[in-house]
């Protein structure tokens, strides 16, 4: 159903690639000649058999190779807009990862602006969990006023942390360690993979990070926390990313002073009239998901 739109779309970045550019001479001579790079060319360049290029365009190659398909994106130059774009014509997923090393370690600089707006707590981070903007309610939250380089690193080993995430051993490093796990399975990162070995020499969080949970995101968690200005309470964390960066993240922290844990409400999602129009907005009415493994035993550390 997305055989035009791929044509369309790789004839277009093709035709945009000028021969001379990737040391090829523009034929010369009688007949119809190719926008940019003709189809064969891009075989040859690529060591690709023969019509592999026009099997691809024309939808021909119903399941084309991840392999396939980085190569055609990186000959074309495709932005991270476009390989998403390409890998969802073509085989109907999303990429498994970016397909530039360094994406997702730059956002836009209007988000400080964003963050700078957002009442509750709120930061934006890279992919390696560097922090690139953040707002004066989420410094407010450290007891030495200085928020940390890269989050990752001081909710994995900052004994402020320890003291701010309470019950860090069983509510938050449970669910913040297997994430390092997540994200080095992703991408090799310089800057995680040097977490990853001070975690594993740390004789508290390196058995816990052995223990190989299987939380990847901590969206809609409830966490107890030890807030400096606000005391005791507990935090749901909201996370979204930034479209143009992959794996970069912006969180929100929604802080609560109640002792007890703030209640889960139904999910939101739009309720459909007759031929699928939405009617209104409304909370799902059935009833809650149970609770992630873990919360219980937060719970209970806090004597509730």
């Amino acid at each position: 159903m997305h055989k035009k739109a791929l044509k369309n779309f790789l004839y277009e970045r093709r035709a945009g690639i000028k021969p001379e550019t990737v040391g090829l001479a523009r034929p010369t001579g009688s007949g119809r000649r190719a926008a940019g790079l003709a189809q064969q060319q891009v075989d040859d360049l690529l060591g690709l058999p023969i019509h592999t290029c026009y099997r691809l365009e024309n939808g021909k190659n119903t399941n084309p190779s991840p392999e396939l398909l980085r190569a055609v994106a990186e000959l074309y130059h495709l932005d991270e807009q476009e390989w998403i774009m390409l890998y969802r014509y073509a085989r109907e997923q999303e990429p498994p990862a970016p397909l530039y090393p360094d994406s997702g370690y730059r956002v836009h600089s209007a988000w400080q602006t964003v963050v700078d707006g957002i009442e509750h707590m709120a930061y934006v981070s890279d992919a390696a969990w560097n922090v690139l903007a953040c707002n004066k309610r989420w410094v407010s939250m450290f007891p030495s006023g200085r928020t940390p380089q890269n989050t990752l690193r001081w909710m994995c080993l900052s004994q402020e942390a320890r003291n701010v995430l309470t019950d860090w051993e069983t509510a938050w490093a449970p669910r913040v360690l297997p994430q390092l796990r997540a994200a080095l399975a992703a991408r090799r990162d310089p800057t995680l993979q040097r977490l990853e070995d001070d975690v594993l020499a740390d004789p508290v969080a390196g058995p816990l990070y052995e223990a190989r949970g299987v939380t990847i995101y901590p969206d809609g968690d409830e966490r107890p926390l030890n807030h400096t200005a606000h005391g005791p309470g507990w935090v749901t964390m909201c996370s979204a990313t930034p479209e143009s960066s992959p794996g970069a993240r912006l969180m929100i922290l929604l802080f609560s002073k109640d002792p007890q844990r703030p209640d889960l409400h139904p999910p939101l999602r739009a309720s459909t009239g007759p031929a699928g129009s939405t009617t209104r907005l409304t909370p799902t009415s059935h009833t809650s998901p149970a609770r992630k493994p873990g919360r219980q035993a937060a719970r209970s550390s806090q004597g509730q």
